[in-house]
């Protein structure tokens, strides 16, 4: 079982530049029982309503939806680069179908601190913010002042945008 200690995410030292757009991010919703991640290369990380947080788009027709919409939270969770296996598996099969944790060789692992819920993220992971939902609302295309954004969604399948406050976070110790 690797070794998680709780993390002050203040001082991260990452570029969340590259860390989520480069590397990419796992976003996880649901609880042990029942769970789905996605990988996701559109998000943020800032300062928002005196609280840090985190923002994440998701379309609906995602698997991962309905389980962030029922969720009061989620987790993002950071990989090193030698996983760069575990994110194309996440991001190219869809939890309907696929035992996600199975066919990327991850461990699905409960993670709380003090007056935080349990939140599911990954052994392999090296770092995890544990986010509580305090916004979501949908894309609305009549606000694109960019006419180039409209190519992104040819289906017309607008993202919810999701904004967590942070609440905890921890590291993997090597």
């Amino acid at each position: 079982m690797a070794i998680f200690k709780e993390y002050d995410w203040r001082t991260m030292g990452d570029n969340t530049w590259k860390l989520i757009g480069d590397e990419w991010m796992l976003l996880t919703a649901g609880g042990l029982a029942s769970w789905n991640a996605m990988t996701a290369s559109w998000g943020g990380l800032g300062h928002l309503w005196n609280m840090d947080v985190v923002f994440a788009f998701v379309r609906p027709t995602r698997f991962t939806y309905a389980f962030m919409e029922k969720s009061e939270g989620f987790t993002v969770s950071f990989f090193g680069p030698d996983r760069r296996d575990v994110l194309k598996v996440c991001g190219a099969t869809s939890g309907r179908e696929t035992d996600k944790a199975a066919a990327a060789h991850i461990t699905p692992r409960g993670f709380a601190a003090s007056g935080v819920p349990e939140r599911v993220s990954f052994e392999e992971a090296r770092l995890v913010l544990s986010c509580r939902k305090v916004h979501a609302q949908d894309l609305d295309p009549e606000g694109f002042v960019d006419p180039g954004i409209s190519a992104h969604y040819a289906a017309r399948d607008w993202h919810r945008l999701y904004v967590g406050a942070i609440e905890a976070a921890w590291i993997g110790e090597s």
